[in-house]
């Protein structure tokens, strides 16, 4: 057995003054904020039209805030010494490997999909520096509650296995990193992970309505953390968890109060689903999300920002610049309609012009005359000619009654 097995089965480690420990709650789930803010309307700022969320943290301890040195030693215990047939490459593309330490109980106690599960894991950056270690850290596997690579692997583990697993950023914190975590961006985690045990699927009908908003709260501040970091879809995921938590009718007494509660929170996660679709340009599903919460609460103005937003994206500027108007009406001095109003009354007007300019080509660029109302100019001829008709019509009969008379 190598030197990083060791470690893992007994739990010895020189840096483990540097370990950052965490409660059993699942914090490899950095939260996230409800967007109370209106969108950035500035379309120059890389089509982003929602401004950075607020810090979800509460505030971090002295421990948390302690510096790492710039440059560390490798911890040269952690270095793998199995030959690469050992190891299990879960997706194929060598991002994703998994090794079995221990085994479980047999196939048949793999968890499944929706199954709550338990788990002890702990958190290694590439250098052998511990980030986090969770014990009894419990998730629905597959809602995305933690980190991808925690996801796919513990699909495949047996009640009681420990696995040794190795991802690259991309299915750990990617780009970004974790600031609250101090996990540098692409970097690279080596994971040691423990399945205690699976449960059954959460069954949402028999939750009381304080479970159900706690519950969706997660999922949505969850929700919300993938939309700061620019995972749109795993955003809209998250969101549509939530909202199936909170529109499951329940088995259980509710009252009033609660279900006004449950429907707040309906509202939340449709207004932040929008913003996701709008990012992903599924503009037909953002317009269904805001028209439900315009369903609730017609004088929401997010969803009738949005909802301007997404019409103008798809060419309707009349009925956008309506609804926007709508918005500002509500909210007299919020700016950011003010902005994305004015920008959608120009567009509209250089598209009239376009149109206006396109009719006279199509015409054969004839005299602006020609193209303007001809209604006064032509009532005034129609009118000569029909007195000058009525005339001859009214001499044609006096000349015949003159002629009978004669005769």
């Amino acid at each position: 057995m190598g030197d990083k097995e060791e470690f893992f089965l007994h739990g010895d480690h020189k840096n483990r003054d540097s370990i950052v420990k965490r409660s059993s709650q699942p914090s490899l789930l950095d939260s996230g904020e409800d967007f109370e803010m209106l969108d950035n309307a500035d379309e120059d700022s890389s089509g982003d039209d929602l401004p950075p969320l607020e810090d979800a943290g509460g505030g971090e301890s002295k421990e948390e805030h302690h510096s790492r040195e710039p440059a560390r030693t490798k911890d040269t215990t952690l270095e793998v010494s199995t030959t690469q047939d050992e190891w299990q490459d879960v997706l194929g593309n060598g991002h994703l490997k998994k090794k079995v330490l221990e085994p479980g109980q047999g196939p048949d106690s793999r968890p499944l999909r929706g199954q709550i599960v338990q788990i002890n894991v702990k958190s290694f950056l590439s250098d052998g520096i511990m980030v986090e270690e969770q014990l009894g850290l419990s998730f629905t596997l597959g809602d995305g509650d933690v980190i991808q690579a925690l996801d796919l692997v513990v699909q495949l583990m047996e009640i009681g296995e420990k696995a040794l697993v190795e991802t690259s950023a991309k299915y750990a914190f990617g780009v970004i990193g974790s600031e609250t975590l101090r996990v540098p961006p692409d970097a690279d985690l080596t994971l040691h992970v423990q399945l205690l045990s699976t449960g059954a699927s959460p069954d949402f009908e028999l939750m009381n309505p304080t479970e159900k908003v706690t519950l969706a709260g997660v999922k949505r501040e969850r929700g919300n953390m993938y939309y700061q970091r620019g995972d749109y879809t795993f955003a809209v995921n998250s969101y549509s968890i939530a909202l199936q938590i909170a529109e499951t009718s329940s088995k259980v007494d509710i009252s009033f109060e609660e279900e006004a509660e449950l429907l707040e929170m309906k509202v939340k996660c449709l207004n932040n689903m929008a913003a996701a679709q709008l990012k992903l340009e599924h503009y037909e599903a953002a317009l269904r999300s805001c028209v439900s919460v315009l369903t609730h609460q017609p004088d929401n103005v997010k969803a009738l920002f949005r909802k301007g937003k997404v019409l103008a994206l798809q060419g309707e500027y009349a009925e956008s610049i309506q609804t926007l108007k709508r918005a500002l009406k509500l909210e007299p001095s919020n700016k950011t309609i003010h902005t994305e109003l004015s920008k959608l009354v120009k567009k509209h007007s250089e598209q009239k012009g376009m149109e206006q300019a396109m009719y006279k080509k199509m015409l054969g660029n004839p005299p602006d005359a020609i193209l303007q109302p001809q209604r006064f100019k032509s009532w005034g001829l129609n009118w000569k000619w029909l007195f000058g008709a009525t005339a001859m019509a009214i001499g044609g009969v006096a000349l015949s009654v003159f002629i009978a008379a004669r005769n």
